[in-house]
């Protein structure tokens, strides 16, 4: 009898496995690197976009150490060569994970590059407009309160705001990852809603782990997207999930 050309012969062995996650984690640092040369010549001007919430309060960033300024040019350059190189990461995700699935199913490959893309774009721009200037007046005020007078190095601001935008952008993925694994056949949509609870009790302790800041208001704004993500995983799973199929009813056999 002929093999299934999805089963047996598409199968890699362990160390097949881990030379294919080496060849797609170097093509997804090949752009990524790409990304990290061009935002340095934009480092600038991304700079004195993610200082906006400080100059709203009358304040400015200060440089403690000589190497400050240009590390933190670095690091910010580096982590918008992440964003650009993005839609190629997502990409070669879905080439790990695509010979795992039936032919039918790869399919989906062009919408989970680009609704990944969105999702992160999104999440990333949620917590950059939103959450971090809710963030930094909440907080400078309430030092102000206590007579604090704040006085911000660039590096701590530029890591108080990469940990919030990176956090939203990964955790936006959730719709993404939840269809993958029921498409995957890992979990079907009514474990996904039966385990509710427990989904959100997770959402606000993962929110309490990502936030750069302990303070409730904060945690909740994104554990509440959370929530609704997990939602729209739920539905997600539904349309585009692996579909059970139901056991065939076996006749009686007579004098068994």
């Amino acid at each position: 009898m002929a093999g299934d050309p999805d089963s047996d012969q598409g199968k890699m062995s362990f160390f097949e496995h881990l030379a294919e996650l080496r060849t797609r984690i170097i093509w997804s640092l090949i752009p990524a690197l790409v990304g990290v040369l061009v935002a340095f010549r934009f480092s600038d001007q991304i700079l004195h976009f993610v200082q906006r919430p400080l100059e709203r309060l009358g304040l400015q960033l200060v440089q403690l150490t000589p190497t400050e300024a240009f590390w933190t040019s670095m690091k910010i350059s580096m982590i918008c060569g992440l964003f650009v190189a993005m839609p190629v990461i997502l990409w070669q995700v879905w080439a790990f994970v695509a010979p795992g699935l039936h032919k039918h199913e790869r399919r989906f490959a062009a919408p989970f590059v680009v609704i990944g893309s969105l999702l992160f774009l999104i999440g990333a721009s949620f917590a950059l407009f939103v959450v971090v200037p809710f963030a930094v007046t909440f907080l400078l005020n309430f030092g102000k309160r206590q007579g604090i007078q704040p006085m911000i190095s660039v590096s701590s601001h530029v890591d108080f705001v990469i940990k919030f935008t990176l956090a939203f952008g990964f955790v936006f993925e959730l719709p993404l990852a939840l269809t993958m694994l029921s498409m995957m056949g890992l979990v079907t949509p009514q474990f996904l809603s039966k385990n509710r609870k427990y989904a959100i009790l997770m959402n606000f302790i993962i929110a309490a782990v990502l936030t750069p800041t302990p303070d409730v208001l904060n945690q909740t704004l994104m554990a509440g997207p959370l929530c609704i993500l997990y939602e729209v995983g739920i539905l997600a799973a539904r349309i585009f999930g692996k579909r059970r199929r139901d056991p065939v009813p076996t006749a009686d056999v007579p004098g068994a």
